[in-house]
């Protein structure tokens, strides 16, 4: 078993670092392939891929007597992950088809839709702000492996930093901050006129199913009640085992009732984009990252077309403050309103259940860093595994992206380094 995860995990990443990433072979096995899973992490380095670039393909053996791992590459959704034995005999049927634009398309476009005129040249190279964002590069300093930094103040970038190697277009796996996309995903379809029905997840729309209580508030806010069979329940077989969204994160039964204990678990956001694609079939989440610019944003599906909106989302560090820039903006982008009025209050208000032991509060899909000292008390943020971080803070009009590639054991210190910003950047 840990074998075939294993060569599903090298198959997905090396396929997504080359095609949604935009990286050489060498920075995905040294920065997507070290630091993973520890059951994995011995074995991922002995497995040999097999690329194929014209098919965009990723082949990777596990057992000689079994089917190779594969993750194939297109170009409007990413990589997917297929079944051990997958037959290429009707992959994608049915999967409704969407135009969504192509990578670049906007960058000549003024900030923040594109990438002209991005940057605050009076700004940008000023000592001690200039030395502290360098300083993020530094392990010494707030610990981790330090891939990207962007600062965005008053609609303006101020900071932007990049590990060699990487650039303002390199794109990497959000991990958890896709959770926050999830949230804003679902405020993009209600403000298109869309609605949930009261049975949010169809499979368990059965006379006397316990779990038809759970709301998509429930589902956001972590609260669902539903078992999880590890702490932050992984889904190793959806993320590194190519199983189906449906088949997986429906089948959980109910452990305690909605919305009285708080338990972060990938399935609550996988059923509610699941429940978002249901409501408005025609509407992907790409149609929402185009809208914003976002055109070097991938989420990425399962083999039968469902998004794995919990994670499995590839971006760059200025799309992931463009995303940020909406929520400064209160919903509005380019004079048209894409979230719901008060979207901004409702994803960033905690309610009374809240994580326990955590330095952090959590609202709708976002932490609260309102319990963190030199951090405005409205700042709130996406994070992810693996030292993925969007920080909000509309009463500074200031957004802090920073991206890693930390371990467990070594880990981004998000906190101090927003305190720290917050008192370069001033009022």
């Amino acid at each position: 078993m840990d074998r075939a995860e294993a060569a599903g995990y090298k198959a997905q990443f090396i396929c997504s670092g080359l095609w949604n990433g935009g990286k050489t072979l060498a920075n995905i096995e040294a920065d997507e392939l070290t630091g993973i899973y520890p059951h994995i992490a011995a074995i991922v380095p002995t497995l040999d891929p097999d690329i194929d670039a014209k098919a965009r393909s990723v082949s990777v053996m596990f057992a000689d007597d079994m089917p190779p791992r594969v993750a194939l590459h297109n170009p409007n959704t990413g990589c997917t992950a297929m079944p051990i034995g997958w037959r290429d005999d009707g992959f994608g049927e049915g999967t409704p088809p969407f135009v969504r634009l192509a990578a670049g398309a906007l960058d000549e476009r003024a900030w923040p839709i594109g990438d002209a005129n991005a940057s605050d040249p009076r700004i940008m190279m000023i000592t001690p702000f200039d030395t502290l964002v360098e300083s993020a590069f530094e392990a010494k300093a707030f610990g981790g492996k330090t891939s990207a930094v962007l600062v965005v103040h008053k609609g303006r970038i101020v900071q932007e930093r990049y590990k060699p190697g990487h650039d303002m277009h390199t794109a990497q796996r959000t991990w958890s901050v896709a959770k926050s996309m999830t949230a804003t995903y679902i405020g993009y379809v209600s403000q298109k006129g869309h609605t949930f029905p009261e049975s949010i997840i169809k499979a368990w729309d059965k006379p006397g199913d316990p779990r038809l209580g759970i709301t998509l508030d429930d589902l956001l806010r972590m609260v669902s009640g539903l078992t999880s069979d590890t702490a932050g329940n992984r889904t190793d077989a959806v993320y590194l085992g190519g199983g189906a969204v449906r088949q997986w994160a429906t089948q959980w039964p109910l452990l305690h009732t909605p919305g009285d204990k708080f338990r972060y678990a990938n399935n609550d956001s996988l059923l509610a984009a699941m429940a978002a694609r249901d409501a408005a079939p025609d509407v992907h989440p790409h149609d929402m990252f185009d809208a914003l610019g976002m055109t070097r944003t991938w989420a990425e599906t399962d083999w039968q077309g469902d998004y794995i909106l919990s994670s499995q989302v590839w971006t760059t560090a200025r799309d992931m403050a463009r995303m940020g820039q909406l929520y400064l903006n209160n919903g509005l982008w380019d004079g048209k309103r894409l979230l719901p009025e008060g979207w901004r209050d409702y994803v960033s208000s905690p309610i009374n259940v809240q994580p326990e032991g955590s330095p952090f509060g959590y609202g709708a899909s976002f932490w609260l860093l309102n319990k963190s000292e030199g951090v405005p008390s409205d700042a709130f943020a996406a994070l992810g595994n693996r030292g993925q971080h969007l920080v909000i803070i509309p009463s500074r009009d200031l957004l802090i992206v920073r991206r890693g590639y930390d371990s467990a054991s070594d880990q981004f210190d998000i906190a101090r380094f927003t305190a720290a910003v917050v008192e370069a950047v001033g009022e």
